[in-house]
C-alpha cells in the first residue's frame, strides 16, 4: 500500500478528516455516558469515587464480564447461549457440593466444575449442530434443565456446612480455604482475585477472536456460514468451540461466586444471564464498533456495575434500578446506531 493511499481514510478522505464529530459521537456513546455517570456519583456521593469502592465494583462486575465474554463468542457464530446463567448457578451448586458433600479439595473441585461446563456447552453444541435445534430454544431447554437439576441432590436446598442430605445423613465436608481464595483475596492487597481473572480472561480473548485465524473465522461464521464453509472452514467445529468456551467461562463465574460466598446458594444466579446479556450488547456500542466483542462486553460491565453501585449509594429504590439500567443501555445502543443512521 502506498503512502498516499495509506492516509485515505472513510470514504476517499484524508484520515486527520475521516471521523467527523458525529462519528465521534457514535464510538465514544459509551464512554461518554461512563464519564457522566462517575461525574454525577462522584459529585453525589465523594465516597463513590474512593479506591476500595472502585475495586468493590470491578470486583463484583468480574463475574458478570467472564461469563458476558462466553456469550460473545457465540454472538460471534451468529448464535446466543440462553443457558449461562443456569451454568454458573449449577457451577456454584456443583462446587459446593464436591467440597461438602463428597469431600473434595479445591484443586480437585475447579477442574471438576471447568468440566462440568465444558460438558453443558458440548451437549449444547450437539443439540444446535448435529441435531439442527435452533439456538435460542436448545440453550432455553438447557437452561430450564439445569434450573430444575441443581435443586434435586438437595432437595432444594442451599449448600452449606452441616447440610442434612435427603436421605438424612449429615454432610461432613467443609469449603477448602484454597478454594476460598479464589474469590476473596487479592494482589497487593488491592486488587481482587477476580478483577485479576477477569482482565486476564478479556486480554486472552481478545487476542484470539482480534488477532488469529481462528477468531476471524468465527466472525466471518456469524456474518456468512455458507460462505465460511465454502471457504474450506469446519462450521461444526467454530460452533461446538464457541458452546463450549462459553459454558466453561460460565463455570468459572460460577466458581468465583462459590468462592466469594463460601457456600451454594440456590438464589445466586437470578440475575447473571440478563446482565452479562447486557453487558455483551453494550458491548456492541464500544468504539461503535456494531459487533460482539469482548473488549466492548468486559466495558459494558464495568458500565452495569458502576450504573448499579453508583444507584445503590444514593439509596436508588430496588424496583428502579432495572428500569434505569434498560433506559441507559437503550440510550447507549440508540448513540451507537442512531447517530449513524443515513450514512453510506
Amino acid at each position: 500500500m502506498s503512502e498516499g493511499t495509506a492516509q485515505i481514510g472513510e470514504k476517499g478522505k484524508p484520515a486527520s478528516e475521516a471521523l467527523s464529530p458525529k462519528e465521534l459521537v457514535r464510538r465514544g456513546a459509551v464512554f461518554f455516558l461512563l464519564f457522566a455517570l462517575i461525574l454525577i456519583f462522584g459529585f453525589a456521593q465523594p465516597a463513590f469515587i474512593n479506591i476500595n469502592n472502585l475495586m468493590s465494583i470491578l470486583q463484583a462486575v468480574s463475574v458478570v464480564a467472564v461469563i458476558g465474554a462466553g456469550v460473545t463468542i457465540t454472538l460471534a457464530i451468529g448464535g446466543f447461549d440462553l443457558s449461562v446463567g443456569a451454568v454458573a448457578a449449577s457451577s456454584v451448586m456443583a462446587a459446593s457440593y464436591a467440597m461438602i458433600v463428597l469431600d473434595l479439595n479445591a484443586y480437585q473441585t475447579v477442574p471438576l466444575v471447568l468440566a462440568f461446563g465444558a460438558l453443558v456447552g458440548l451437549a449444547n453444541a450437539l443439540l444446535i449442530v448435529r441435531l439442527k435445534v435452533p439456538d435460542l430454544l436448545a440453550t432455553l431447554a438447557t437452561m430450564f434443565l439445569l434450573t430444575g437439576l441443581q435443586l434435586i441432590p438437595t432437595a432444594g436446598r442451599s449448600i452449606s456446612v452441616g447440610l442434612i442430605l435427603p436421605d438424612g445423613t449429615k454432610a461432613t465436608g467443609k469449603v477448602d480455604p484454597a478454594f476460598l481464595t479464589i474469590g476473596r483475596s487479592s494482589l497487593f492487597g488491592t486488587i481482587p482475585l477476580p478483577v485479576i481473572l477477569m482482565l486476564v480472561v478479556a486480554l486472552v480473548l481478545h487476542i484470539l477472536a482480534e488477532r488469529t485465524r481462528l477468531g476471524r473465522l468465527l466472525y466471518a461464521t456469524g456474518g456468512n456460514e455458507a460462505a465460511t464453509r465454502l471457504a474450506g472452514a469446519n462450521i461444526a467445529r467454530l460452533k461446538t468451540f464457541a458452546y463450549v468456551l462459553s459454558g466453561v467461562l460460565a463455570s468459572l463465574g460460577g466458581i468465583i461466586v462459590a468462592a466469594r460466598v463460601g457456600r451454594g446458594d440456590v438464589s445466586s444466579g437470578a440475575s447473571l444471564l440478563m446482565d452479562s446479556v447486557a453487558a455483551s450488547l453494550i458491548g456492541f456500542a464500544v468504539l461503535g464498533l456494531r459487533r460482539p466483542n469482548v473488549l466492548g462486553t468486559t466495558i459494558g460491565a464495568v458500565f452495569v456495575g458502576i450504573l448499579l453501585n453508583g444507584l445503590t449509594m444514593l439509596n436508588a429504590p430496588y424496583y428502579t434500578q432495572d428500569f434505569i439500567k434498560g433506559a441507559v443501555l437503550v440510550g447507549a445502543l440508540a448513540l451507537t446506531y442512531g447517530v449513524s443512521r443515513g450514512k453510506a
